[in-house]
């Protein structure tokens, strides 16, 4: 079977023959008949089969039968990485049609995406946040889509992009194609399907099986000895073009920092990054600037590079599923690849269900010999010198209840419980003010009730 038997316009049929592709993928074979009938589908497929031209095509060709000057076709991605590779193949097959396709995600001016649609857009490749913040804008009309299309609906899942995706859906015609492509299928993605496809096409290719041509080794190491492992495999081991996965991007970005300053020709791909970075160090490894990419599982989503021979999963992925999407990174194309994966002795159960998933064992070796790697030291206490009379040591006293002695001569006044009684507050006398007249009050004797000027009275008249 080839691409003219789907009766495509021939300006596509061109641009396919300059992109090289001479036979159709399975899921392009079961998918382009379907939508091109105006079904609605449902594609469960892995990275790499082919999905983003069994949709494109397709929806070029509706797009090309009737033309228009609003918005008629809608892509939502779930990263500005697959929204830019979905645009970029998208340029190529209407590069003579007359069409006009735009790209729309954060990170960038929001201005320039305005500016592009009112010059007038046919297709629009969108991540949800930025699509709704021009439609909140009134920048963008959704009210004449013809064709929404969700790809990695699994992984929009993942990133908490549901509700959003629910939001745009709210802001279409009601009579539209759909189409809603996936490599799993949890219960969310499950439920979205029902609420949104009507009767729809199902094609199942593989969705949890792994591509074929790739060789599975796993290293055993110690993760303190993660970094100088892949030193050492990228030094003496031929690893042209190398994709690596870690866990977070604060580790992607430090890893890549060692790489470079060990001598590799070495990027992150992480989600730190601005728009331009992410652009250059994608487009850098893909022209072989750089042949040792790190990236997260989030970040990695849209690279699309046939030529990548090794994939080294740094950090054990979480899942089988994420496994296999990272390993389908490799072996494309009909090439051969080979998945390396670094494993601690936490790993060995999620190595078991990958195994499963795999349906063979992954072959094991022990990491060579490698220099240790010390703990790292505790930084330095700094000592500040001050005067002696800062540390004088207070002299021992005799061992005694934590009770203070009272003062000798004094009487010891106990409460209940036979402790010494708290001490009363020092009442200090209150000063008057200079301009205020100070009157002493009179002396009153506790016994005789007496004052003091009748006490003097007295003595007086004794006296004589």
């Amino acid at each position: 079977m080839n691409f003219n038997d789907f009766q495509l316009n021939n300006h596509l049929i061109q641009a396919i023959q300059q992109c090289g592709y001479t036979a159709p993928t399975p899921i392009q074979q079961q998918a382009i008949p379907s939508i091109l009938a105006g079904r609605d589908l449902l594609g469960l497929a892995q990275t790499g089969t082919g999905k983003t031209a069994a949709f494109i095509l397709p929806t070029v060709q509706r797009l090309m039968a009737a033309p228009g000057t609003q918005v008629r076709a809608l892509v939502v991605a779930p990263t500005r990485e697959l929204a830019e590779q979905i645009h970029a193949f998208t340029q190529t097959m209407i590069r003579q049609t007359g069409l006009r396709s735009l790209a729309v995600y954060g990170g960038v001016s929001k201005s320039a995406q305005i500016a592009k649609l009112r010059q007038g857009v046919d297709l629009v490749i969108a991540c949800p946040g930025r699509l709704l913040d021009l439609h909140h804008d009134q920048a963008i009309d959704l009210s004449r889509v013809e064709v929404l299309i969700l790809d990695e609906a699994d992984h929009m899942f993942d990133q908490g992009f549901l509700p959003d995706i629910r939001r745009i859906v709210r802001q279409l015609p009601l009579k539209r194609q759909n189409l809603v492509f996936s490599a799993t299928m949890p219960d969310a993605i499950k439920h979205l399907a029902e609420n949104i496809l009507n009767n729809p096409a199902t094609v199942r290719i593989n969705p949890s099986r792994p591509v074929q041509g790739i060789a599975h080794r796993l290293i055993a190491v110690a993760q303190n000895q993660k970094t100088n492992l892949l030193m050492h495999l990228l030094s003496e081991e031929s690893m042209a073009t190398t994709l690596v996965f870690t866990r977070t991007k604060h580790k992607a970005k430090q890893l890549a920092q060692k790489l470079v300053t060990a001598g590799f020709k070495a990027t992150s791909l992480q989600g730190n990054l601005s728009q331009n970075r992410r652009q250059e160090a994608l487009a850098g490894f893909k022209s072989g600037t750089y042949t040792v990419l790190v990236a997260t599982d989030i970040a990695a989503r849209g690279i699309d590079v046939t030529g990548i021979s090794h994939v080294i999963n740094f950090d054990m992925p979480d899942t089988a599923e994420t496994y296999i999407h990272r390993t389908g990174r490799t072996g494309r194309a009909g090439r051969l690849g080979e998945a390396l994966t670094f494993a601690t002795g936490e790993d060995q159960q999620l190595v078991r269900v990958i195994e499963r998933s795999l349906d063979t064992s992954i072959s094991r070796q022990d990491a060579p010999k490698l220099p240790e790697v010390s703990a790292p030291r505790p930084h330095p206490v700094a000592v500040v010198k001050t005067p002696a009379a800062m540390h004088r040591v207070p002299r021992e006293s005799k061992k005694s209840s934590g009770i203070s002695r009272p003062r000798r001569g004094c009487a010891v006044q106990t409460n209940i419980f036979g402790l010494p009684a708290a001490a009363p507050p020092n009442k200090t006398k209150k000063r008057m003010p200079h301009d205020r007249a100070c009157v002493a009050a009179p002396y009153t004797a506790p016994d005789s009730g007496t004052t003091t000027n009748q006490v003097r009275s007295m003595r007086a008249t004794k006296e004589e």
